[in-house]
C-alpha cells in the first residue's frame, strides 16, 4: 500500500501543483499518461504502477512506451517530443537492471527516459524525477490507511475533472450568433452592389461605402465601418466568408456574442483606419475585422498560455503567418488592413477581456493603449505631412478637375517615387490633361517599372505611346494590361484600335 501512495501523491504533485493534465488512465487505474506541453522540458508523462520482476519486461515495456511516445509526437505534429517514464514499484526487478535506464530510448525523435521508484531509492528517484521534468516533485508517506488512499485517489481525480471541465467551458461560453449575422450581411451586400454596377466597379465601390482616403478626408467617417461588409468579387467574399465561418464561430463562443461584436467591429475599423493611413488605394472587405480574430485567438494565449499551445496555438501562429506573408508577396492585397486588424483585435479582446475575468488593470491598459493607438492614428492619417494623406488629396482634387492644385501638390512626393510610385501615375494624368504627353510617357514607363503589375499605368502607356504614334509599343503594353487585368474596362477595345492602327500601316 506504500507505493500506492507513493504513486498517487506523485500524481497529486504533478496535475495539482504542476498542473498536468491527465490524457489517459487504464480502467484499473495503474496506468496513467500525462500531459504538460508549457512544460518544453518534460511534456508527456507515464506513470505506471506495476511490481516488476525481470528487467526483459523492463526493457520491453521501455521501447512499447517509446514507441508511444514517438505517436504522440506525429499526432502533436512536434519536430522532436522529450517525455519521462516513471515505474513505481514495491522492488526492483530480481535481475540486472539499472545499466537499462542509464541512457534515453530514443524512437523517431521521441526521446524517453525512464525511472524505476521503489521502497530503497524513494528521494533519490524523487530527485532524479524533479530534475527531469525541472520542476520539484516530492513524496512524504506517512502512517496512512486504506481510506486515506481512497481520498488521495478521488482528489486527484476530481482536480483533474474540474481542470478539464474548465477548459471546455472556455471554448463554449456562448453560442454563435453575430457571426452568422455578420455572413448574412455580407453576401446581401455582395449582391446589391452586383446588381448596381458590380462588386469589381469602383465607382459602385465608392458609392457603396468602400474606404476612399479623398471622402474620409471630406468627413465620411463612416467609410472606416462601412468597407467590413463590402467585397471585390466572388472569390474575395467566399474566401473571407469561410474564413469569418470558422474563426468568427470560435472566437464568439470564447468570448460570448457582445464581447464578439465589438471585438469584430473595433478589429474591422483599426483595419480600415490603418489601410487609410498606410494604403491609398480604394479597400473593401472583412479580412481587417477577420484578423481581428486572430488578434482575440492570442490574447487567449495571453491569458491561459498552456491552454493554447496545447490546443490551437501552433496553427493559430502558422495561420497568421501564412496570411501575412501571402499579402506582402502578392501585389494588391492590403497587408496594412491586415496588421491594423490583428493589432485591433487583441486590444479589442484586452479590453473586454474573456468572460467571468474580474481583472480591471488588463482593461485600463488594454483600453488606454488602444484609445491612444487610435487617436495618434487618426492624427497622422489627417494630418497634411502624411505623404498617403497628401496623395489622397491630389486625388480628389483631380476628380474635381483641379490639376494645377493637384499637380503642385504632388510635385514634392516626386523625389520619394520609388516608395510612391502612384505619385508618378497622377503626374502623368495630369501632364496627359496638360498635353504634355512627353512628359507622361517618360513618367509611366518609371510607373511601370517600379510597379509591373499597375494595370492602369500599362493602360495609360499605351495611350501615350498611340497619341505618340509609337504603334507597336502601345500593343505590347495594352497586351501587359490586359494580361494582369483580364476584365480591365475597355482594355479589349483599346487593343483592337491598336491592332487596326497596325494593320492600317
Amino acid at each position: 500500500m506504500k507505493q500506492d501512495f507513493v504513486f498517487w501523491h506523485m500524481l497529486s504533485s504533478l496535475i495539482v501543483t504542476h498542473e498536468y493534465r491527465i490524457i489517459h488512465i487504464s480502467p484499473d487505474h495503474k496506468e496513467v499518461w500525462l500531459e504538460g506541453l508549457g512544460n518544453k522540458q518534460a511534456p508527456i508523462i507515464r506513470m505506471y504502477r506495476y511490481d516488476l520482476d525481470w528487467s526483459t519486461w523492463l526493457q520491453r515495456d521501455m521501447e512499447k512506451t517509446a514507441f508511444q511516445v514517438a505517436n504522440f509526437r506525429k499526432q502533436l505534429r512536434k519536430s522532436k517530443l522529450s517525455a519521462v517514464n516513471i515505474y513505481v514499484s514495491t522492488y526492483p526487478p530480481v535481475d540486472d537492471w539499472e545499466f537499462r535506464l542509464q541512457e534515453p530510448l530514443e524512437k523517431n525523435k521521441a526521446t524517453v527516459n525512464s525511472v524505476v521508484v521503489h521502497e530503497g531509492n524513494l528521494e533519490h528517484s524523487c530527485n532524479r524525477i524533479s530534475n527531469l521534468i525541472g520542476k520539484e516533485v516530492k513524496v512524504e508517506v506517512e502512517n496512512e490507511d486504506e481510506e486515506d488512499l481512497h481520498h488521495l485517489k478521488q482528489n486527484v481525480l476530481d482536480a483533474s475533472a474540474r481542470a478539464i471541465k474548465k477548459e471546455k467551458e472556455l471554448f463554449q461560453f456562448g453560442k454563435p450568433l453575430f457571426t452568422y449575422l455578420f455572413i448574412a450581411v455580407q453576401v446581401i451586400a455582395f449582391f446589391i452592389l452586383e446588381m448596381n454596377g458590380g462588386s469589381q466597379n469602383t465607382e459602385t465601390l465608392i458609392q457603396y461605402g468602400a474606404k476612399f482616403n479623398p471622402l474620409i478626408l471630406e468627413g465620411e467617417w463612416w467609410r472606416f465601418f462601412t468597407p467590413i461588409f463590402l467585397h471585390i468579387g466572388v472569390l474575395h467574399l467566399m474566401l473571407n466568408t469561410l474564413a469569418l465561418f470558422y474563426l468568427g464561430t470560435a472566437v464568439e463562443r470564447i468570448y460570448g456574442n457582445i464581447r464578439f461584436l465589438f471585438v469584430y467591429l473595433f478589429a474591422g475599423f483599426a483595419g480600415s483606419l490603418a489601410s487609410f493611413v498606410f494604403t491609398p488605394s480604394i479597400s473593401a472587405g472583412a479580412s481587417g475585422a477577420i484578423f481581428g480574430c486572430f488578434g482575440a485567438l492570442l490574447f487567449v494565449g495571453i491569458a491561459y498560455p498552456k491552454v493554447f499551445l496545447r490546443t490551437m496555438g501552433m496553427n493559430i501562429l502558422v495561420l497568421i503567418g501564412v496570411n501575412l506573408t501571402i499579402g506582402f508577396a502578392i501585389p494588391g492585397i492590403d497587408n496594412a488592413g491586415h496588421i491594423g486588424g490583428l493589432i485591433g483585435g487583441f486590444l479589442a479582446a484586452a479590453i473586454v477581456h474573456l468572460p467571468k475575468h474580474i481583472k480591471p488593470l488588463p482593461r485600463i491598459l488594454g483600453l488606454l493603449l488602444a484609445g491612444a493607438l487610435t487617436f495618434y492614428m487618426l492624427d497622422y492619417g489627417y494630418n497634411n505631412e502624411n505623404p498617403y494623406t497628401q496623395i489622397s488629396q491630389a486625388e480628389s482634387l483631380l476628380q474635381k478637375g483641379e490639376y494645377d492644385q493637384a499637380y503642385d501638390m504632388l510635385i514634392p512626393l516626386e523625389e520619394q517615387k520609388n516608395e510612391y510610385p502612384e505619385v508618378l501615375f497622377y503626374l502623368s494624368f495630369i501632364d496627359i490633361k496638360k498635353g504634355r504627353i512627353n512628359d507622361a510617357e517618360s513618367r509611366l514607363v518609371d510607373v511601370t517599372a517600379l510597379q509591373p503589375d499597375f494595370h492602369e499605368a500599362h493602360y495609360n502607356l499605351a495611350l501615350v505611346y498611340l497619341e505618340l504614334k509609337k504603334t507597336e509599343k502601345a500593343l505590347v503594353s495594352i497586351e501587359r494590361a490586359i494580361e494582369i487585368e483580364p476584365d480591365g474596362a475597355n482594355y479589349e477595345n483599346l487593343r483592337s484600335e491598336i491592332i487596326q492602327s497596325l494593320d492600317s500601316e
